[in-house]
């Protein structure tokens, strides 16, 4: 008779024993380690970040009354993942917080999808932020120029709007001012190739 190998769960000192240059999350005891974020996703995140800290966080051109954090370390229940983007309301997160992680679930979360993690982000990810009462989430993919805006309902999500390509949106639950997606993605470099032949 042979023995059934026991598969040990990940914890929390598995990632800690990762080096700085990926990123570790746990899902159900496993550890997901990802790479660094290639060009086009770090490039629609840094650009989407800014395009929210002024009017949510800080007040300007905006309602204000959120806390915007890029790749914020969330604590939810045995899960730990890290997306791209998160917000919380200040009236659910009066004061923020000097730790390490977040162990409140924030009101809005932002994943940006990439070959490798959209299966991961889709599939595994959503599922808990649902579970953890996270209100809206979205799913930007910067190559095919995508957003998805998922709202909570219940015990379900409900597409709450799909865009593509330049368009200027209104995209719950940031919907009181326009953003232009058209920023997100990395400029085509024009083929200047041609022109230089004779």
């Amino acid at each position: 008779m042979s023995a059934v190998p026991v598969t040990r769960r990940a914890t929390y000192a598995d990632i800690l024993a990762l080096p700085d240059i990926v990123v570790g999350e746990l899902i159900h005891g496993e550890l997901i380690v990802s790479p660094r974020p290639a060009s086009p996703h770090a490039y629609a995140s840094s650009v989407l970040g800014g395009d929210l800290n002024s009017p949510f966080q800080r007040g300007r051109g905006g309602p204000g009354g959120w806390w915007i954090l890029d790749e914020p370390e969330l604590h939810l229940g045995d899960d730990v993942l890290v997306p791209d983007l998160a917000g919380w309301r200040r009236e659910r997160m009066p004061i923020f917080p000097s730790t390490a992680y977040f162990t409140l679930a924030p009101d809005w979360v932002c994943e940006i999808l990439s070959p490798r993690s959209l299966r991961i982000d889709r599939m595994r990810k959503l599922p808990i932020y649902l579970a953890h009462e996270v209100n809206w989430a979205w799913l930007i993919d910067p190559i095919a120029k995508t957003l998805e805006i998922f709202e909570r309902d219940g015990n379900r999500w409900v597409i709450a709007g799909l865009h593509e390509g330049d368009k200027t949106v209104r995209a719950l639950p940031f919907d009181s001012i326009e953003i232009d997606m058209g920023g997100w993605w990395i400029p085509d470099v024009p083929d200047t190739t041609k022109e230089q032949q004779p």
